[in-house]
Formats: structure tokens, sequence, C-alpha cells
């Protein structure tokens, strides 16, 4: 028998997931799965949409925190995000259509776990983690343990995510690009993310994660290495770069080849490092990045 349950409260929505209820918010992959035949709608759903604790965006002590229920487009649209963790927004600038952002959101796109979400490599990579809220109370977990596989996360069934924290990188410089066929409704073939901190001209710190290359989003350490120490120039970027390309494992399916996602895995990886670069140097890199590095040599 389908059951409907209206949370009106955390401790309802968790109540009614211990009962083998699936929560929705924005709904957006959950009905285009459907309607594509790829999964039947849950027989028991808990909408949590109307749950204000669950909403907000706060940047404080050093530390961003997203409501599960945060959109898209407010995430783009706050100006700590645009300034801090840029990278996050070229991410949620370019998710689906105009209508997806306004709808989905970041909690939504962080459970669906597809390899090829957007928002995924900058939250790996500035070290984000996820709060997770059960009737046995709740527990944090690093967004890196939490995707497990296209579509699994490490979550038990019975876990709501309630919020993402990310902590703050001071005078990160950050990038999320990916190649593109088209402008709206998108889904990225190939994507990378690089968060970059100089210091006197030099790379301190270096975060490079490669999306739609593996069966999970997963930050590159040999594509790190390679720029640490060095000026962030051409000849480093392309080093990184040919790093990051050689630890993707891609598939071949009807968007694209693997060896075609492994050739442009380098070439989208050296212009996401090349504008965190950039930014970094305190230069303008519009947002979201892809279009404006769309054709760059």
């Amino acid at each position: 028998m389908s059951t409907f349950v209206q949370a009106t409260t955390v401790a309802e929505a968790v109540g009614a997931m211990s009962g083998g209820a699936r929560p929705v918010a924005g709904g957006t992959d959950l009905v285009v799965g459907a309607r594509q035949g790829k999964a039947p709608l849950p027989e028991s759903i808990v909408a949590i949409d109307r749950l204000d604790p669950l909403r907000g965006i706060e940047l404080s002590g050093g530390r961003l925190r997203l409501g599960a229920l945060v959109t898209h487009a407010e995430i783009v649209a706050h100006p700590g995000v645009l300034e801090g963790f840029t990278a996050l927004a070229d991410a949620s600038a370019i998710v689906g259509s105009h209508a997806t952002r306004v709808h989905g959101t970041i909690g939504g796109n962080v459970m669906n776990a597809s390899p090829a979400m957007e928002t995924g490599g900058p939250l790996l990579c500035f070290d984000a983690s996820a709060t997770l809220e059960s009737v046995a109370g709740s527990r944090q977990l690093a967004v890196a343990e939490l995707l497990a596989g296209p579509g699994e996360t490490t979550a038990r069934a019975d876990e709501l995510l309630t919020a993402i924290e990310v902590p703050a990188l001071p005078g990160a410089g950050s990038c999320y690009a990916r190649l593109e066929y088209r402008r709206q409704m998108e889904i990225a073939v190939v994507g990378a993310t690089a968060v970059i901190v100089l210091d006197g001209g030099l790379v301190t710190d270096a975060r490079i994660a490669i999306t739609a290359l593996a069966p999970t989003i997963r930050r590159v350490a040999e594509a790190e290495e390679a720029l640490r120490g060095t000026d962030g120039g051409r000849a480093a970027a392309e080093a990184a770069a040919e790093a990051a390309a050689a630890a993707s494992a891609p598939i071949s399916d009807v968007r694209a080849s693997a060896d075609y996602r492994r050739a442009m895995a380098a070439v989208i990886a050296r212009r996401a490092i090349e504008a965190a670069v950039a930014r970094a140097r305190g230069e303008n890199v519009p947002v979201p990045a892809s279009p404006a590095l769309h054709g760059a040599v």
C-alpha cells in the first residue's frame, strides 16, 4: 500500500524513514528517473520540502553550512560562496536547467550520488562533510566517504541528510569546469575541480578532483603533488592534468567513448587548474567558468 507523509519536523521525517519511507524535496532526479523507466517511484514517500531547519546558508567561524534543502540557485547567488567557494558556485550555476536549479537541492544532488554530479568535485576538494540524522541520533561523515558508487551512498536507509558543512580555505582560488556540448540540461561528460593556494607565487596547496571519469567522483593525489611547489604555470598545469587523466577509469556510453573521455580529461583538468590559479592571483574568471573556458586553447 502506497503512503505519503508531509513531514512538519525533522523528527517526523526520520520517523517515517525508519518505517521505510523515502525522503523527497525537489524531486528533480526521482521524477525524471521514474519517467525514463530507470526506477519506479517509491511506495512510501515522506516530503521534507517544508522543513525550515534544513534551509539556509550560513558562513561563520571559517565554515560554510548548507542546509540540505538549499537550492543550486541559492548557492550561486550567495556572495560568500562566490568569494570563498567559487568552484561550488561554478558547479551550481550549470546544474540542469534554470528550473532544475530553482527546485533541485544540494541534499538531493549529493544523495543521488551520480559520478557526473557537478557539485561533488568542489565538495570533495573543500573537504566537505555531511550531517546524517536518524531516530538513533546524528553523525557526521566526510562527503568523500559518503559517495560509494553510481547512485549509492554509505548512508543507511533510515538516515536523512540534513546539512553539508564546508571548511573555508583562506586565499584559495578554485574552479569547476566541464566539457560542454550545450548550455542547458547537460550532464558532465568530463568534469574537473581545482582548488589552489598560492604563497609568494608558488603553489602551497593543490586539490584536484575528476568528475564522470570513475564510478565515484575522486581526488587525484598524483595531480595535486605535481602542482605543489610550482608556479602553477602552463607546464605545471599540463603535468597535473595528465596525471588526472591517467588516474581516470572512464566508461564508453552513448554520450562519449572511454578514449575520448580520457583525452578530454587532460584538457578540462588543465583549464580548471589554470582558472583556479588565475583566481588565486586575484584575476577575474566569470562564474560559471565552463562557458568562459569553452574553446580555450
